[in-house]
């Protein structure tokens, strides 16, 4: 599974001219689920963001948590995160998890995210969907599990 965190300041996510979530403080997840990839895995990211301290204290130190912050969630899943680039010009997916696999998988992980206590909000898996980001730093976070 791999995660990439973005620290933003808003966000939002348009399919066919229609916004279907946008938050303001809190983070912008890319997802990409692999073939491999586990429930386990899924939890354990959950729990490892939902404690992520990246948002300044009153003394300008990253020391606070999304928590804290009262921030929120914007999960877009991306199975471009999964390309393999070592042969030619052409990424290769092969990696990337089954749709229905991976929809599972992507689902369970926001539901996670929500049992920590996080308001979640989704893009449409497999939708064509802009994306808008408004970073916050930046600050961009990659999760490798």
């Amino acid at each position: 599974m791999r995660v990439v965190l973005q620290r933003v300041s808003k966000a939002s996510v348009t399919i066919e001219e229609k916004i279907v979530g946008s938050i303001n403080k809190g983070y912008v997840l890319l997802v990409g689920i692999a073939e491999e990839d586990t429930e386990k895995e899924a939890e354990y990211l959950a729990k490892k963001i939902s404690k992520l301290r990246v948002f300044e204290d009153e003394s300008g130190k990253m020391n606070l948590d999304i928590h804290q912050i009262e921030g929120s969630i914007l999960s877009i899943s991306q199975f471009t995160l999964l390309a393999d680039t070592k042969k030619g010009n052409r990424p290769s997916f092969a990696k990337a998890g089954h749709p229905d696999m991976a929809s599972r998988l992507y689902d369970f992980f926001n539901e996670q995210l929500r049992q920590e206590g996080l308001e979640v909000k989704e893009g449409v898996f497999g939708a064509d969907m802009l994306v808008s980001i408004e970073n916050d730093g930046p600050v961009t976070i990659v999760y490798d599990k």
